[in-house]
């Protein structure tokens, strides 16, 4: 631990860090997968010591995600097309869990079921949810213009845990401070805010599998009329 903080204070660090794009974003990557890990962490916890499975849920939901982000971040791009591969793995792994995720948006309304959070937690949980939605923008427009499709993904992953970080946010918003007057329109508001959240993760999907398809396409050609 004290050699990585040297490293880190070590000018050549800090010089690779400013010069170095890619560098960067695999450090702010590790810094957000850090992050992520201790609010999965802090979601487990409450889900037992609340016996909620919501919150287990959610937790494992989050779980897979993080798993996603650093298989991402450990793997190394050997060549151009296998990082696409992975980059398209991505993208069915994303419809696959979005499976699991629209179900849990149905049971939620039909059931009126909600998330909560005891005193004042919410308001942090409020704070962590936008924040981590506008880092999770940004993110994602900038990694339009690099080349690398493996942190694209990454990022493309960190919206998708920002954007379920909203769902639960509402739920909780909703329960709390809308009283138990209107469950119809509780369900009318998580249904609306689950169902965009769901198709967003879709065309993200579909977007990198087929983005991710036409330059394998365009590789193998390319390749093909190399060949003498």
């Amino acid at each position: 631990m004290r050699g990585l903080i040297r490293q880190i204070r070590s000018t050549a660090f800090w010089s690779r860090y400013r010069a170095d794009v890619h560098f960067k974003n695999r450090i702010s990557l590790h810094i957000a997968l850090t992050v992520n890990l201790a609010y999965i962490l802090m979601k487990l916890t409450m889900g037992i010591y609340y016996r909620s499975m919501w919150f287990i849920a959610l937790a494992v939901y989050y779980l897979l995600l993080a798993f996603m982000r650093l298989s991402l971040l450990r793997y190394k791009e050997n060549t151009e097309a296998a990082a696409f591969r992975r980059y398209r793995l991505c993208g069915f792994v994303l419809l696959l869990m979005n499976q699991a995720l629209t179900g849990i948006v149905v049971f939620m309304v039909r059931q009126d079921r909600h998330f909560t959070y005891p005193g004042y937690l919410i308001y942090a949980m409020a704070a962590y949810a936008f924040y981590a939605v506008t880092v999770a923008i940004i993110n994602v427009v900038k990694t339009r213009r690099e080349k690398s499709p493996v942190l694209s993904a990454a990022k493309a992953i960190n919206l998708v845990a920002a954007l379920v970080s909203i769902l639960s946010l509402e739920t909780a918003m909703l329960a709390q401070f809308g009283g138990e007057d209107d469950p119809a329109f509780r369900r009318i508001m998580t249904g609306a805010t689950g169902g965009g959240v769901c198709a967003v993760v879709i065309a993200m999907a579909v977007y990198m599998i087929w983005r991710a398809n036409r330059r394998l396409k365009a590789l193998k050609a390319s390749e093909t009329t190399a060949k003498p």
